[in-house]
């Protein structure tokens, strides 16, 4: 567990606060933190266990400044079981997908906070943190059918949510990455929902200018070459609806 900054102008800073679960039952995640001027946004915040911690640590990077968003990239438990803590502790407005609003309440948000719970539109948007536009980018069924990812164009990273997941290396950045791809495909070809999807994603995609691809889990990519390498790879993946339509059966009674 720590924290690793991905980038820093000294005016915006992008880090990585990796795994604060520190192991146990739960699924490895990473949570992100974006800062500019002052003004603040957490991603995917994660459950109760880490919530204290996190907390903790994101006021500690944030300084004297403001947690303006809470980004929230789809509707799991690892994204936004603690929601609540957060509104009910910060004055941040919380984005997930417009299809989710009436579901994350749910997870006991309460009825002072509820109004701050804000939806985000299938087309996407931009959200203005400190003066830099950070775009909320449609990427459905992959693998929530309302699913958002977050661009940062000054530190040109795209925050992919579950696209890019990895589980079981012991590295934070990818330094092979076909000898990588052991670690993510399994995931990918059961949660994404069709490579049809992933071919529009694809395209979009290579309409921004990035740097960086870092997952809600497991390790980032750096650099064209592997952000490229990883465009390119889930372009071609089977997966999903791919594999699975011809499979179903019933069970065989006992």
């Amino acid at each position: 567990m720590g924290n690793t900054t991905l980038f820093d102008d000294g005016s915006h800073k992008n880090i990585l606060m990796e795994d604060f679960a520190d192991g146990g039952a739960a699924v490895q995640a990473n949570q992100h933190l974006i800062v500019h001027n002052g003004k603040a946004m957490i991603l995917d915040p994660g459950g109760h266990k880490i919530y204290s911690k996190l907390l903790s640590a994101t006021m500690h990077e944030i300084g004297g400044g403001e947690l303006q968003y809470i980004f929230l990239s789809h509707q799991d438990p690892d994204i936004v079981a603690a929601c609540n803590g957060w509104l009910m502790t910060t004055d941040a407005d919380a984005y997930c997908s417009e299809l989710w609003t009436r579901f994350v309440p749910h997870f006991g948000l309460d009825n002072l906070v509820v109004e701050r719970l804000k939806p985000i539109p299938d087309e996407g948007m931009s959200l203005d943190l400190g003066g830099v536009p950070l775009l909320l980018v449609p990427a459905h069924f992959m693998h929530s059918c309302g699913n958002f990812q977050v661009y940062d164009p000054i530190s040109k990273i795209l925050y992919t949510g579950d696209l890019g997941a990895s589980l079981g290396q012991s590295y934070v950045e990818v330094p092979d990455f076909d000898a990588h791809i052991q670690y993510m495909e399994g995931f990918h070809r059961r949660y994404i929902a069709s490579n049809s999807i992933l071919r529009a994603w694809a395209a979009m995609a290579r309409c921004l200018d990035i740097e960086i691809i870092a997952p809600q889990h497991g390790a980032l990519f750096r650099g064209t070459d592997h952000v490229n390498r990883f465009i390119d790879w889930c372009e071609q993946l089977e997966c999903g609806v791919d594999l699975i339509a011809n499979n179903l059966k019933a069970p065989v009674m006992a």
